[in-house]
């Protein structure tokens, strides 16, 4: 079901496809070796949960994301790394098929900035075996997300 979310969503984007792969590429090094892109483009969304509140960022594969950079960006005070069951309860995907789409509940979403060098970016589709190459521009307003830097 969470791949179907996910193209139920892009629906209303014909531009978007996703691409399903034959072998499970659920870190960005393996994704981008499937794809033949650099790291960097992947773009893979993590779940944190900030002062008890769940929140994705979508980052480039080569990068850490910077948890007291975080939590002074958002004017909160503690910052962590959801767990895997948490993951999958907020956004209905597994952990390595993390969607910054077709999530089942509505959280906030925030991109960092280092995606905004590349043209097109490589998000997970909701499995460990599908991408959706798009434009960071574009997914920044698909998702009505907020641009952030926090690596």
């Amino acid at each position: 079901m969470p791949l179907q979310r996910v193209q139920l969503f892009l629906a209303q984007y014909p531009d978007l496809k996703v691409i399903l792969f034959d072998s499970c590429t659920h870190t960005s090094e393996m994704a981008a070796a499937t794809l033949g892109v650099a790291v960097g483009q992947i773009a893979k969304t993590l779940v944190f949960i900030a002062d008890g509140n769940p929140l994705l960022i979508v980052t480039c594969g080569d990068k850490r994301v910077d948890s007291k950079k975080m939590a002074k960006a958002l004017n909160v005070r503690k910052v962590k790394f959801a767990n895997a069951e948490t993951v999958q309860e907020v956004t209905g995907f597994a952990p390595g098929g993390v969607s910054p789409i077709g999530l089942l509940n509505v959280i906030p979403i925030y991109l960092d900035i280092s995606l905004f060098q590349y043209q097109t970016v490589y998000t997970a589709a909701g499995t460990a075996n599908s991408s959706l190459p798009v434009d960071p521009k574009q997914l920044l307003t698909i998702t009505s997300g907020t641009v952030i830097d926090v690596c």
